[in-house]
């Protein structure tokens, strides 16, 4: 049994909630696997325009980076970069700092005293 409070614009609404969610999600992994294969086309055509300057052919192999030079060209940018910051010696002081006394900032002075009947 149906309770009262649900109704066929709750079910309409729900349907279409999760047909737009996934239709996002489809969108998105169609997205993440064209988007890697249209930058490495794009790359293999630049560097085949250069070549043709030169007497050899690039092969596809040859575009290819292996894992060592990769992560040889990340540790190189990885060391450059944190050699931009400074050295910091990561030490916190905090110095307590003796105000003098003002009524401005003080508000229990402002307050006044009343008894209230219980």
């Amino acid at each position: 049994m149906i309770p009262a409070f649900v109704d066929n614009e709750t079910w309409t609404i729900t349907i279409l909630g999760w047909l737009i969610v996934f239709a996002a999600l489809i969108f998105l992994v169609g997205i993440f696997l064209v988007v890697p294969r249209l930058i490495l086309w794009s790359t293999k055509r630049a560097l085949r325009k250069k070549s043709k300057y030169s007497n050899r052919e690039i092969k596809d192999e040859e575009l290819i980076l292996s894992g060592e030079i990769n992560a040889a060209i990340a540790l190189a940018l990885y060391l450059y970069f944190n050699e931009i910051h400074d050295e910091e010696s990561n030490i916190i002081t905090i110095k307590e700092v003796r105000r003098r006394y003002s009524p401005w900032n003080s508000k229990l002075y402002g307050m006044n005293n009343v008894n209230f009947p219980r």
